[in-house]
């Protein structure tokens, strides 16, 4: 399968796995918003949008695979009166409306990229999610990933097309915004972080590990009709990752010993209470499934990768 779609393409993740892409030699259209700016020099393709209406038949001339990254994601400051309307225009209608147009133009395959969130929040200790849990989608976001799931494995049953889907935990790597560069931020500058007791378990999939999973999902014949969920294997409390990275970055993490419960009291009183589950709650994923059907093991570990995304962040800043 050499001539491969990609939506989302100027995306973290879309970078990184056209560039993958194209060392392996695959012929590779990306597609991206008008506006957007790609660094590789490959075929490209600029949409205004992705909803139920979108025209995807000159894109998809001779595609063979198509993997769907570009989604409407969490939005800071929500404005839209119904957000819910809002994520299913772009993660249902426009992914269902390019997957039957890719199965209309005889697409092999379509790997689309969900997300962690539709298993559900968060996980007890020691049970963590598997591929074959039944979901449990919480905000917007997740709801809608579900809802393009459920669409793609019925289209799946009624074409010739296979569908696989991935569900990531938090991605990172160089290049990485949000969060996971804020916390590289603080520990920059030596600001302490009311964070030394969290014995809380995440997992986590570096940017390298996550691309090499989806190029085997392009191609390997049991990955057909799957859902696979992808990790490094090693899951860390927040405190152990902010020491790791401190110690990428050369520096001694400055951590305050507050206790979890007083923190979380703090987090709600000051109108925070979202960050609670991300700093002190689990959401640890069991891959088995991925690693044994597919025969996968992870590129990178967790030391390596958080060097790799250390090092361009302090070559960026």
């Amino acid at each position: 399968m050499d001539n491969v779609l990609v939506t989302g393409a100027a995306g973290f993740v879309g970078k990184a796995l056209c560039v993958e892409l194209i060392a392996k030699n695959f012929n590779v259209t990306e597609v991206t918003r008008l506006s957007g700016v790609l660094d590789c020099q490959v075929g490209r393709i600029g949409i205004e949008g992705i909803d139920g209406h979108t025209d995807w038949h000159t894109a998809l001339k001779n595609i063979e695979v198509v993997v769907h990254l570009a989604a409407r994601v969490h939005v800071l400051h929500e404005t839209a009166v119904d957000a819910l309307a809002e994520f299913r225009k772009v993660n249902v209608e426009g992914t269902l409306n390019l997957a039957r147009q890719a199965a209309d133009a005889g697409v092999k395959r379509f790997v689309f990229i969900s997300t962690i969130k539709v298993n559900g929040e968060n996980t007890l200790p020691g049970h963590a999610f598997t591929a074959d849990d039944e979901p449990n989608p919480v905000d917007f976001y997740a709801i809608s990933k579900r809802e393009a799931e459920d669409g793609l494995r019925q289209l799946a049953l009624v074409s010739d097309m296979e569908v696989v889907v991935i569900r990531p935990p938090l991605v990172y790597g160089a290049g990485v915004k949000a969060n996971f560069q804020a916390m590289m931020q603080y520990l920059d500058k030596g600001l302490p972080l009311p964070l030394g007791l969290l014995a809380n378990k995440r997992s986590l999939v570096a940017l390298d590990n996550l691309v090499d999973v989806i190029m085997l999902c392009m191609t390997h014949p049991a990955a057909a009709n799957q859902t696979f969920l992808v990790s490094d294997g090693e899951d860390l409390s927040t405190t152990e990752l902010l020491h790791r990275l401190a110690y990428a970055m050369g520096k001694k993490a400055r951590l305050l010993p507050v206790p979890v419960n007083l923190l979380k009291g703090a987090l709600f009183l000051w109108g925070k209470g979202a960050m609670v589950q991300r700093l002190c709650g689990n959401l640890q994923v069991d891959d088995a499934k991925t690693r044994q059907l597919l025969a996968w093991a992870p590129r990178v570990d967790v030391d390596l990768a958080l060097s790799q995304t250390v090092q361009h962040y302090l070559a960026s800043h």
